[in-house]
């Protein structure tokens, strides 16, 4: 079962709201700022980006320069991995940028994790939690952090690309079949091939191939992440 604060963000309806989920999460984590950034690539070496944030006064005119985003190790890692990084100074130190690293401290950005999602299309969603204190020196807590971290992004990126992005670079949601619904409705409440395929009067064998056939239409790799999938998409509740 979701857990309200990862099901609230799916129900965003409008920018103020995912905004608000957001940053309600952010603090559960114990951080202070945050940056949601939805990318469209457009054409070779031409991206729009769309984001939302909770800088300071003056942040972001001390970072506008858009050069300085060739030279954020940060960004240069979100760019390129789809692995979380968890940064520090010594991230800055190790890429030459201790200058953007004093810049960006000033306002509160001393720490932090980020990590992107790279999806089909040229679209992407990059999210970043920051504060002024240290990151845990306990690697199991650290590691709770960034799970947390990339699980809410899972779970925010549908609601993300809805309200940030205009409705004509929004994809169609894929058309499932009333079969292939029900199959994921009951392999969300945790329910075998077997056992869907006895509640459904069908075979288990019919039952994995109504699934597999969403897994196809929904672009997933697997069950759990079809279900997730077709629940950010509304196909679902």
């Amino acid at each position: 079962m979701l857990q309200g604060g990862y099901q609230s963000v799916l129900d965003a309806r409008t920018r103020e709201e995912f905004r608000g989920e957001v940053l309600r999460f952010t603090k559960q984590l114990e951080f202070e700022t945050f940056s949601a950034i939805t990318v469209v690539d457009h054409s070779i070496g031409r991206s729009e980006f769309i984001a939302i944030d909770n800088s300071p006064p003056g942040f972001s005119d001390a970072l506008n320069d858009p050069r300085l985003g060739r030279l954020d190790p940060v960004m240069q890692h979100c760019k390129r991995h789809s692995v979380p990084i968890a940064w520090d100074r010594e991230t800055y130190l190790r890429h030459d940028a201790e200058d953007l690293w004093e810049t960006q401290a000033r306002y509160g950005y001393q720490t932090g994790i980020c990590l992107a999602l790279h999806l089909p299309e040229g679209r992407h969603f990059i999210l970043g939690v920051d504060r002024d204190q240290p990151l845990p020196k306990d690697n199991a807590q650290l590691t709770r952090l960034v799970a947390d971290l990339q699980l809410f992004a899972v779970h925010a990126l549908d609601a993300a690309l809805r309200v940030l992005l205009p409705i004509e670079q929004q994809l169609e949601a894929p058309k499932l079949t009333p079969r292939e619904l029900e199959c994921l409705r009951w392999t969300m409440e945790g329910k075998t091939a077997w056992e869907v395929g006895g509640i459904l009067s069908i075979s288990e064998r019919t039952a994995v191939l109504h699934i597999n056939n969403a897994m196809h239409k929904l672009n997933s790799t697997n069950k759990h992440q079809a279900v997730l999938k077709a629940l950010r998409l509304g196909l679902i509740r």
